[in-house]
């Protein structure tokens, strides 16, 4: 139920953006794409009954709804959508990249997780960031071609998903990418933006700098056709194939040899393509309030982290306290800088590395550590806990880096299955190396580039196989049994604040879902507390910094997308930050 202080307080405190100009023509969708017009776009939550679609491009996000309309499932709706976003997305994510599926699937009233994580080549080492004299390597001397790339997941993800799971033919599915890579779509301002802010770097190869610039070395323009018959190549073999035409034969042997005669070369081999597994995994689930929050375990730290913050601001009532107080931001902000600093110690792919999942989330684990924010003051200094663990471990605290580059969206369908999945390439544009038409991922400098803290492990080093942890949080609600919320965001490590503040500002200050999406972002995640520019958020500096805590003002881009599902009601809404669009009907 919405409290007295969060109604009041609601009309100045949510923002409002001027965004890549996307306006929703009426708030029930019918089936069909909304108007979209320039200026200011004030989104409003969006109402169907059968099924919905919130996706980060209008393109794409229409091309997932028109096969929910043919009576394809939420999986068939998702291979579609991904394989549009590659294209008309393609600084966020792709064939080159992975991504990480959190599934309900309503007649076995079950929920799993897939992991489409990109993995490390059987030829790296621990110091493949490292100087011959072991010295760390800077981050863009790392990401700019093929050292940075990791084995590809997303399309072993979407294959062996439909082929478990899915409803209509896969050629159906396949096939609207492919008519949109020949016959051309519309650069969206956001590309563009994208597009020249990294020229330097875009320009360094010459394949990709030829497909985002023009004659003249000028980012493509706003509205320009853009083309990639090689993008419909590579699709068109997928068709025909499935999977394996993309991890063997030709297109594998081009991307191979992209990687490893790059500038900056990497150490990929044909091998780590042909031996790549998707891996379904358990949920990871907390109790929050009357609500099971779940969502992808490791290799992310996800739903281990936004659980933690959850499980440690539970004591609190925040509901009573409202989203204006600084008493609200404080509890939230430590139990984010509790929740990052085990993040840091303890979470990486546990196929590799021992983890205490169990004890991260235990309630008297989580209990003694809410006892911390029992103060007024901002935590003078924060490290991380000592769950219990089944057995020994000692680590050292992650050195790695995150970057927010990424795309996220959900889909329930007619039938009640739910699919809330986060896709990445990494930074934008990743490694900046396109082959076959898609751009390739630079997923391992998630990794730490350090191996040992003062002769102590680091859970997150590099390692031959291994995936790199993750923040993506694709979470799914659950209220009695059943999917009550589908959310996630693209954001690197702010992920995680992005998706715990939206829950708590749907449950706790009972905002709908695009009142809570388009609410102003602050973020704690290391000591200093990140507000949003431009909104109501940046008015807590002074209470902030009084409390304790540094403050710094700035853009926080997050591309939240989240439905509820409530009263036989599906409530759609997407970041205005973005622009992605709720479709339905």
């Amino acid at each position: 139920m919405r409290t007295k202080t969060a109604l009041t307080t609601l009309t100045t405190f949510l923002f409002t953006t001027t965004v890549a100009g996307l306006a929703y023509a009426e708030q029930t969708t019918d089936g069909y794409a909304p108007e979209i017009t320039s200026g200011v776009s004030d989104k409003v939550m969006q109402t169907t009954n059968e099924y919905m679609i919130a996706a980060a491009n209008p393109i794409a996000a229409a091309a997932g709804r028109d096969v929910l309309a043919r009576g394809g499932n939420a999986i068939d709706a998702m291979v579609t959508t991904q394989l549009v976003l590659g294209l008309v997305e393609p600084q966020s994510s792709g064939l080159g990249g992975g991504a990480f599926l959190v599934y309900y699937d309503a007649e076995s009233q079950a929920m799993t997780t897939f992991d489409g994580r990109e993995t490390a080549p059987m030829a790296a080492t621990p110091r493949l960031f490292q100087t011959e004299d072991g010295e760390k390597l800077k981050f863009w001397d790392a990401v700019v071609g093929g050292l940075s790339v990791g084995t590809p997941g997303t399309v072993k993800l979407m294959f062996d998903t439909h082929q478990k799971l899915g409803k209509l033919e896969w050629r159906t599915l396949v096939q609207p990418a492919i008519d949109l890579a020949e016959q051309g779509f519309e650069v969206s301002e956001r590309l563009h933006q994208s597009i020249t802010a990294d020229t330097e770097r875009l320009s360094v190869h010459p394949d990709t700098k030829a497909y985002f610039f023009d004659g003249s070395g000028n980012a493509l323009p706003v509205g320009h056709v853009l083309k990639n018959q090689a993008y419909a190549d590579t699709l068109k073999a997928i068709s025909a194939d499935g999977a394996d035409a993309f991890y063997e034969g030709p297109i594998a042997e081009a991307l191979v040899d992209k990687v490893n005669s790059a500038a900056n070369p990497g150490v990929l081999a044909l091998a780590d393509l042909a031996n790549y597994q998707i891996k379904e995994r358990e949920p990871v689930c907390i109790e929050y309030r009357s609500y099971d929050v779940c969502g992808m375990g490791p290799p992310s730290s996800g739903a281990l982290t936004v659980g933690q913050i959850l499980g440690l601001v539970q004591p609190y009532n925040l509901s009573k306290l409202g989203p204006t107080s600084v008493e609200s931001w404080r509890l939230i902000g430590d139990a984010s800088r509790l929740a990052f600093a085990d993040r840091g110690r303890y979470m990486a792919d546990s196929d590799f590395v021992p983890m205490p999942t169990e004890g991260l989330l235990a309630p008297a684990y989580l209990k003694e550590r809410a006892a911390l924010l029992s103060g007024d003051k901002a935590l003078e200094s924060v490290s991380a806990g000592s769950p219990e663990w089944d057995h020994a471990m000692l680590l050292a605290d992650d050195e790695s880096v995150e970057f927010k580059s990424t795309s996220h969206f959900s889909i329930v369908d007619a039938e009640g299955n739910a699919v809330s999945i986060t896709t990445t390439i990494e930074n934008g544009f990743g490694s900046r190396l396109m082959s076959g038409g898609f751009l390739l991922n630079n997923e391992l400098t998630d990794f730490s580039f350090a191996t040992h803290k003062e002769g102590v492990p680091i859970a997150n080093r590099v390692e031959p196989g291994k995936r790199p942890r993750s923040s993506m949080s694709p979470t799914i609600v659950m209220k009695d049994g059943t999917p009550y919320m589908v959310v996630g965001s693209p954001g690197g490590s702010r992920i995680i604040g992005y998706v715990a503040q939206t829950i708590i500002a749907h449950l706790d200050w009972g905002m709908n879902i695009q009142e809570a999406i388009n609410m102003p972002h602050a973020v704690n995640r290391f000591g200093k507390y990140d507000l949003e520019e431009g909104t109501g958020a940046a008015s807590l500096q002074a209470e902030l910094e009084a409390i304790g805590y540094e403050v710094g003002v700035r853009g926080l881009t997050s591309g939240l997308h989240g439905i509820v599902i409530q009263d036989g009601k599906l409530m759609g809404g997407a970041d205005p930050r973005r622009e992605g669009v709720v479709l339905g009907r």
